[in-house]
């Protein structure tokens, strides 16, 4: 079939292309004409990542970081002391890395009770403040005629107990009876390498990553690639290799207890944890423990652990003794070191069993010879005990 002439002259390539040049954007411009028109795309390009970006920022960002700045850190009373001669002593109990509210697990540990009245911190879903934790404490004890304080961190919450268990042994009138630490890391090098990998990981990408601390949106992201070593084999083959089904484990993970739960630690809470690891002054803490202050009795610091050290996959426990018996122990120390069967990390919620029956059995006894020396003290300048 035979075209007609001016339908090949419609189409004619050179005057496509001319048509094209002379219409194009900045087709007026003289001077700098190419760099003008690359500039001028590149800023019409990041006009929809802008348009996200603000979307992101409105609805994602601004109301998670106003909701936590309403946050505090709060003492829930768990259980009465089983006996009303014990009713002048709080356990507080403070959760590790990853939670906020230590209700839960001072509930588990029922037998607490048997030492007074028991406690548990709610962290700042914002971060965390010692200092302001050691005020709430000691304000909540003095106003509620409580004589005596036992404190029980579990994890990176033991870290916190110590800091508060310096506060309250120098700087207040109460009664440090003793410290309880649940495979506690003293300092970084007793956090095993992938989980202080991770740790790592995950504050770099709060630091690259805007609104990080309060965004549920990148939170999936950041929490995913926490747990990268778990889907993502960079070893096998000579290109990265996804596990499909266990990327879609950590998904359904990520999403139920990190995202759409709304009683879970923020980013930044978890920051804060690991930060409080990071910086941690656990040894000077156990030194300042370690000297007697104003005629009151040494407190006594128990570590609990699991008696195979490898079965905790968090922690070198065995590190964090060695520590401990440095710091605490020795002939005239004040350290009991409770090894448990069939424990892993600082989990009494999945082994209550093991743990009530070394608070009952070990803790309790270890603690009481100072609770009587209190009681002694407090008798003989007329006090209530």
């Amino acid at each position: 079939m035979t075209r007609h002439p001016s339908t090949v002259a419609d189409w004619n390539d050179d005057r496509r292309k001319a048509r094209l040049h002379a219409t194009r954007l900045g087709h007026q411009w003289q001077k700098f004409g190419r760099t003008r028109r690359f500039l001028a795309a590149v800023a019409l390009g990041t006009v929809p990542l802008l348009l996200a970006g603000g979307q992101y920022w409105v609805h994602d960002v601004q109301p998670e970081r106003e909701r936590l700045a309403l946050t505090q850190p709060q003492i829930h009373e768990v259980y009465d002391a089983q006996s009303p001669a014990d009713h002048d002593t709080a356990v507080v109990d403070l959760v590790g890395l990853g939670n906020k509210d230590a209700t839960d697990t001072a509930r588990t540990l029922s037998s607490y009770d048997r030492i007074g009245r028991v406690w548990a911190v709610q962290y700042d879903n914002g971060g965390i403040d010692t200092k302001v934790i050691s005020e709430l404490i000691a304000t909540r004890a003095a106003d509620e005629g409580i004589d005596n304080i036992v404190l029980s961190g579990h994890s990176m919450g033991g870290v916190v107990a110590l800091e508060v268990a310096q506060h309250i042994y120098q700087d207040t009138d109460a009664n440090l009876i003793g410290v309880v630490l649940d495979c506690t890391p003293v300092d970084l090098h007793a956090v095993r390498a992938g989980s202080r990998d991770s740790g790592e990981d995950m504050l770099r990408w709060i630091g690259w990553l805007p609104g990080a601390r309060e965004s549920r949106t990148m939170r999936l992201l950041v929490e995913t690639a926490a747990r990268q070593s778990r889907f993502l084999d960079t070893k096998s083959d000579w290109y990265p290799h996804v596990d499909v089904d266990e990327f879609r484990d950590v998904i359904d993970e990520v999403l139920t207890e990190k995202v759409l739960s709304e009683d879970v630690a923020s980013n930044g809470l978890i920051e804060s944890q690991f930060k409080t690891i990071v910086a941690s002054g656990a040894i000077d803490n156990l030194k300042s423990l370690a000297a007697e202050t104003d005629d009151k009795p040494r407190p006594g610091i128990v570590f609990v652990r699991p008696r195979a050290g490898w079965k905790d996959p968090v922690v070198d426990v065995d590190y964090t003794q060695k520590i401990l018996v440095e710091q605490s122990g020795g002939t005239d120390g004040a350290l009991l070191v409770a090894k448990l069967d069939g424990t892993g990390h600082a989990n009494p919620n999945q082994q209550p069993v093991a743990y009530n029956e070394a608070i009952v059995g070990r803790i309790l006894p270890f603690l009481q010879p100072i609770l009587d020396e209190v009681s002694v003290t407090s008798d003989a300048a007329g006090g209530r005990r």
